[in-house]
């Protein structure tokens, strides 16, 4: 590890960070806790099971469970399940699918509300010792960073006591009351609630409790009781670090040290849940999974290896500032990745059937092709060349401007592993005047005959197949910028995002099955839709090859 990460305490040296909090009890704490965790690093993974996993968890899955590892020692996989009005049963299954995807296997699989009970107990305390309290303020009233101080605030403890036990059984409605902390944040926040009163079932507890812990009681109480020796979230949460020891200090329990970093972000992206699920719902995306989306989900379906993404967070690091980031230098990583290990194959997406009148190849002539060109021990597999076969038809000009090298009346070109060029006798039309296909006669490449250039073909043992080509799904770079984009996210989202196209590709991807990857020669990388069926394939377009300058005239 590297960066910040550099001046991360040691194991029980907590108190050596800059700000925290020493008390009389630290040191003792400290002792029991070096000896509960055997001097082991211990860090935590605590998304909510409200939605599903992006690009800029990915940063946070690789550094918290990379950080770790480094150290010898162990990451939790801790769902932060206090809200459960929001949380459903696929998103904690989406949640380990993709952290195991990703590499990593969790030490333990935890859940706030496995300690429901201990941090009722918690606020119990908290209550008893004068630092707590029942508030029946509404949400309006107490938001902000300056709201009146609550009438509430110093109404006496077995007062308070009996209310927050009137909250537990049920006896007061939702909203009519909270548990507040006499707290102010480091962002000036006043006595933020520690409890809620809501009449939902939870997905683990069932209706056992009808009031419910926020993240600023939680977080740092959950990470106490798992003796998590380095609490690292993203930047947004420095304004809750005094909270966070405060409230450890206030119950005198262990305290961890929090560290902050720079979230993740890409350009032309929004990752917000809300927003997500609004695409969804007005079918601008289909799912969670949508390949034009930044969820982890949506990579994987898109055909984005684990190994690039894990490369795309170690090249960014771990630094204090905020970091936003062209969606291309991902892309590079894929393609640093998918080129040493995706197959080739080729694929025409346009078809032009192409009949080659003499016949000099007989009725059909096996070509070796290199599975990896540059890796040998890939090994190769082969294709059938026959006197009819197609191409793409963009690589046929009937008029081509100056520098074109593909093939146009009176310019031959290349058929690629065959050794064999190509000319034009005739070309075919139908009644409108639209070119349908091409009588080509072909000749072995020799020196004298050599084209200016090769293109990728298919041949009579070939698949049909779809092929759904993705493009950026919004126009702008800040799509939730509303200096950029005045008339809100949904404003810019690209009608031309999608690209759907009927073509066929070499019978050598026979058998494939979803998320295997191939690189289609002279296309791109594609994917295996999990859509795919033995007799419907379908191909998604992870990236296209590297960008080249003489593209239009390859």
């Amino acid at each position: 590890m590297a960066g910040e990460a550099l001046n991360f305490h040691a194991v029980g040296e907590n108190y050596l960070t800059e700000g925290y909090v020493v008390t009389p009890l630290t040191h003792e704490l400290l002792k029991e806790h070096v000896r509960t965790t055997e001097g082991l690093v211990h860090t935590r993974f605590p998304p909510e099971p409200n939605g599903i996993l992006h690009i800029g968890h990915a940063k946070a899955i690789n550094f918290n469970f990379g950080y770790a590892a480094a150290h010898g020692g162990h990451c939790y996989l801790r769902y932060d399940d206090t809200n459960p009005e929001k949380e459903e049963e696929r998103f904690f299954t989406g949640i380990r699918d993709m952290v195991e995807w990703l590499g990593y296997k969790p030490y333990k699989i935890t859940h706030a509300s496995d300690n429901f009970k201990e941090l009722h107990e918690f606020a119990v305390q908290l209550i008893r010792r004068g630092v707590a309290y029942v508030c029946h303020q509404k949400q309006d009233e107490i938001k902000g960073h300056n709201p009146e101080q609550s009438p509430w605030r110093d109404r006496p403890v077995e007062e308070n006591l009996k209310l927050f036990e009137d909250m537990k059984r049920g006896k007061l409605a939702e909203g009519e009351a909270t548990l507040r902390m006499k707290h102010v944040m480091e962002d000036s926040k006043v006595d933020p609630v520690a409890y809620r009163i809501k009449y939902v079932p939870h997905t683990r507890t069932g209706d056992e409790w009808c009031i419910y812990p926020t993240y600023d009681f939680t977080h740092c109480l959950c990470d106490s009781i798992e003796n998590i020796t380095h609490s690292l979230c993203t930047k947004e949460f420095q304004g809750r670090r005094s909270s966070y020891y405060w409230l450890c200090n206030a119950l005198d329990i262990y305290c961890p040290v929090q560290w902050e970093y720079g979230r993740l972000n890409l350009n032309y992206t929004v990752v917000s849940k809300r927003k997500i699920g609004k695409l969804i719902s007005i079918g601008v995306v289909r799912d969670w999974d949508d390949p034009r989306l930044f969820t982890l989900s949506a990579l994987r379906r898109r055909g984005y290896p684990r190994e690039a993404i894990n490369l795309f967070c170690t090249r960014v690091g771990v630094t204090m500032a905020q970091v936003s980031l062209e969606p291309e230098m991902l892309e590079a990583c894929v393609r640093i990745v998918l080129n040493d290990t995706a197959k080739r194959a080729m694929a025409v997406m346009r078809p032009l059937g192409v009949t080659i009148t003499n016949c000099s190849i007989g009725r059909s002539m096996v070509c070796s092709v290199p599975n990896i060109p540059h890796i040998d021990s890939a090994g190769t597999h082969t294709v059938s060349f026959t006197p009819h076969i197609y191409i793409d038809s963009d690589d046929f000009k009937e008029n081509p401007e100056s520098g074109y090298r593909r093939l146009a009346i009176g310019q031959s070109v290349g058929l690629k592993h065959t050794g064999y060029v190509l000319n034009i006798s005739e070309v075919i039309r139908n009644t409108s005047g639209s070119v349908t296909g091409l009588n080509c006669t072909a000749e072995p490449l020799t020196l004298e005959n050599k084209p200016r250039a090769f293109i990728h073909w298919v041949g009579a043992d070939r698949l049909p197949c779809e092929f759904r080509l993705y493009h950026r799904l919004f126009l702008h770079k800040h799509p939730e910028d509303s200096n950029e984009v005045p008339g809100g996210f949904l404003t810019d989202c690209n009608p031309n995002s999608l690209e759907i196209l009927y073509g066929f590709v070499d019978r050598t991807v026979a058998g494939c099955k979803p998320f295997d990857k191939f690189q289609f020669e002279r296309v791109g990388y594609f994917s295996v839709d999990p859509d795919s069926t033995d007799e419907d394939h379908v191909f998604n377009l992870t990236v296209s090859l590297k960008e080249d300058s003489g593209k239009v005239n390859s």
